[in-house]
């Protein structure tokens, strides 16, 4: 066994391979950019070596300076975690040159599978069922609408060398190809340094399954099962499940036995993952697709390791050492069910805009593993750490386990509830609004469920009149013990407001005349229908009130906005405006404050660089006309004008960097 590993990535994939070294009694090195230099990876890890600047160019790909960190520190073996290296064959190749093991599949392997090309002739060679597509090299444009054509629509265009959604377009017309093919190639080249594009014919209802490989450096391949992520955004994954709801037995063990021969014909070892494209409208069971393989651990691996009860990353580990796999494939089993979330900064109620920044405040849920279930929390960041535009908006992967699929989506829900984060959007509340989704419930998915079911953008999840009247009791006990406060105040208020416990709150619109009368340590909240009882503790300035409403248990985000709160849970923030019954009365004098109107900008709708610009001043524009393209995060977005115009000034050139609601550009 080794006696020192390096971790060669950071954020959260490299707290959890430390994790993991940790238990087997391994010392562990970390590498960090100078973005990095106190991140909560480097703290963990025995020792820390520094890279270079921020961007990943500069630091974490840069293979000769990770080997030399290793060198330096005496590590014997390097685990890459995923993204960055973990996939290039050359740094495998680099690694075992330097007499240092790779924890992770023989270069061949990943050569093999890294070109989604070749990797779709060798699978079709090896057996697999294979999408209908062009493989070979296109051209041109001109090329590309030719065998779009002839393929028939709709179509993916992808990278050969993509993957973590990038590099990748559907078209479903001549026009869309036309548009998208040129950026899909810009795309591959900005991030994998490789702007070959193939095109596959997009399969309808699909569903996205994946199965989990394992093989060890003696012959040995045995699958895990599977995993659901059918659940994307811009073919992004955002939630993950381990069973599938829809596999059957049969339809797992075929898989299975063609993602081992897709291994076995590679020479694989290591962990991996054979990625699946599965026709949801097909019931025969035979419907599935390969798409490509993942030579590396993926971002969704917990789910798995919860319904195994197989660490992943220890058994990469003692692969890599030359150790031979401890199971067979009888031995592997399904237990309970298991579900992860991706906790990312961006912001759903502004259209998922990436948000870059300080974690001002960040409080995820209290970890918990017994029989009535698991939640972890897989995270590297912080308090206090910042969110760059240089890296991936994943702040944390919240993966619960339970019996059944139902208990493990509502222990999501109450952990999600649980999670505080300020400082930067997040999707908190999509998340949760996912879980209590009766088409999630049901397990009718396709990669299409975030386009169908929130068409006109995130809106947060609906509140049922239950819920609402509980935030209603809730406010006002909030309210009462922020004025009981104010009374032991010197001098604010005259004797006590203990009998004063009527408030009249309105939240969403609807109007609640409440009476909060205290029953040693139980509030007793009046109005809108039958008593409730209210218990739980809440300090003024705690941004969490756990409590419980007539027998149901909630945890709500507390925030004091003006002279209103802000209370959020189950998927939904809701305005609450609390007031006494003789300050009510006067309400609807009010005036209402109006937002200044910017329709005539087009705003910068996140932090990043402008990459192009279509249009000058004087030119007239049409609605939905391609205007900008701003990078940010490693993805370009195309900015539309929303209706016609002509254009005044613009405010920034190719190149400037931009910051959330910068004005680009001013119409007539």
């Amino acid at each position: 066994m080794f006696k020192k590993i390096l971790v060669a990535n950071r954020g959260e994939i490299a707290c959890r391979v430390m994790r993991t070294a940790k238990k087997m009694g391994l010392a562990t090195v970390a590498v960090y950019s100078d973005a990095d230099a106190r991140a909560p990876h480097v703290l963990m890890a025995d020792e820390a070596v520094r890279l270079g600047p921020a961007p990943a160019a500069e630091s974490y790909l840069k293979p000769e300076l990770i080997l030399l960190a290793a060198k330096e520190t005496g590590a014997d073996c390097i685990h890459p975690g995923y993204g960055f290296l973990s996939e290039r064959e050359s740094f495998a190749r680099a690694c075992a040159e330097a007499g240092i093991a790779f924890v992770g599949p023989p270069p061949n392997a990943i050569a093999a599978m890294g070109d989604k090309i070749e990797s779709k002739k060798l699978a079709k060679e090896a057996g697999v069922n294979v999408v209908p597509g062009f493989v070979g090299e296109i051209d041109d444009t001109e090329h590309a609408v030719r065998i779009a054509t002839e393929i028939g629509y709709p179509v993916m265009m992808k990278a050969s060398a993509g993957g973590g959604g990038k590099g990748m377009r559907l078209a479903y017309s001549e026009a869309d190809v036309r548009e998208g093919f040129e950026a899909t190639k810009r795309e591959g080249l900005a991030s994998f340094g490789d702007d070959r594009v193939f095109i596959e014919k997009f399969i309808e209802s699909p569903r996205h399954i994946e199965i989990q490989v394992l093989g060890d450096q003696h012959g040995n391949i045995v699958y895990l099962n599977e995993r659901e992520c059918s659940i994307q955004r811009r073919h992004q994954k955002v939630v993950e499940e381990a069973p599938s709801p829809f596999v059957t037995p049969e339809m797992r063990k075929a898989m299975g036995e063609q993602a081992v021969a897709l291994a076995r014909a590679v020479g694989y070892y290591s962990a991996g993952t054979v990625e699946l494209i599965v026709s949801g409208a097909d019931t025969s069971g035979t419907g599935f697709y390969f798409l490509e393989m993942n030579t590396r651990l993926q971002v969704e691996h917990p789910v798995t390791e919860e319904i195994t009860g197989i660490d992943l990353v220890e058994q990469m580990i003692r692969v890599a050492a030359g150790e031979a796999l401890a199971f067979t494939q009888d031995e592997v089993k399904i237990h309970g069910w298991s579900i992860e979330n991706r906790v990312y900064a961006e912001d759903p109620y502004r259209g998922f805009l990436p948000s870059t920044g300080r974690l001002v405040r960040y409080r995820p849920p209290v970890e918990a593993r017994d029989e009535a279930g698991v939640t972890r929390v897989d995270d590297g960041v912080t308090e206090g750490s910042e969110i760059s535009m240089f890296y991936d908006p994943m702040i944390a992967k919240l993966v619960t386990w339970a019996p059944t699929r139902e208990e493990a989506a509502d222990r999501q829900v109450a952990a999600l509830d649980r999670f505080r984060i300020e400082g930067i959007g997040h999707n908190i509340d999509f998340l949760s609004a996912i879980m209590q989704h009766p088409r999630f419930r049901s397990g009718e998915l396709t990669t299409g469920f975030i386009a169908e079911e929130y068409p006109e953008g995130f809106e947060g999840a609906p509140a049922s009149a239950a819920l609402k009247r509980k935030l209603a009791a809730a406010a006002a006990v909030i309210d009462r013990t922020r004025a009981v406060r104010a009374a032991q105040i010197s001098g604010q208020l005259n004797g006590s407001t203990e009998a004063a416990g009527e408030r009249v709150v309105t939240i969403d619109g609807e109007r609640f005349e409440l009476t909060v009368e205290s029953l040693g340590g139980i509030e007793l909240v009046r109005g809108a229908g039958e008593p409730m009882e209210v218990v739980g503790h809440w300090r003024l300035g705690e941004p969490l009130f756990a409590v419980r409403i007539d027998e149901e248990a909630l945890t709500l985000g507390v925030e004091r906005k003006g002279s209103a709160w802000r209370l959020t849970a189950h998927g939904a923030s809701h305005r609450v405006e609390v007031l006494p019954p003789h300050v009510a009365q006067y309400r609807h004098h009010m005036i209402e404050k109006v937002p200044p109107d910017m329709s005539r900008f087009l705003l910068a709708p996140m932090p990043g660089l402008l990459s192009q610009l279509h249009v000058s001043p004087g030119d007239k524009v049409e609605a939905g006309q391609a205007l900008a393209v701003v990078e940010a995060m490693k993805m370009e977005n195309i900015l539309r004008a929303e209706r016609a115009g002509v254009v005044k000034a613009a405010n920034f050139a190719p190149g400037d960097a931009l910051a959330v609601d910068a004005a680009i550009l001013e119409f007539e």
